[in-house]
């Protein structure tokens, strides 16, 4: 796996002020992990972080009765993998 440079961890739905600030922060070299309510964010189908790597906490999609990652916009990933995620980054940041 290649290293993150900051792995943006989000847990605010798509309309909330923190989710639209993560996403203006987002960079080249940057990953998303969506958790919880952020999950939420692949129903719209937004390529917003198209030129970053997202992923998304199998779990919280689940809860959320989404199924599959709508339209393969994100890998889904369960909480082992989010620990090796945090690990490959060089900053983590909870939004």
């Amino acid at each position: 796996m290649t290293p993150i440079h900051t792995l943006h961890i989000l847990n605010k739905s798509p309309e909330h002020p923190r989710s639209v600030a993560c996403m203006g922060a987002l960079r080249p070299g940057d990953a998303l992990l969506l958790t919880e309510n952020a999950v939420l964010a692949l129903a719209l189908q937004d390529n917003t972080a198209a030129s970053i790597s997202v992923y998304a906490l199998a779990p919280d999609v689940a809860a959320r009765g989404l199924g599959q990652c709508p339209g393969g916009i994100a890998a889904l990933v369960d909480f082992p993998a989010m620990v090796d995620l945090t690990a490959q980054a060089q900053n983590v940041i909870s939004w």
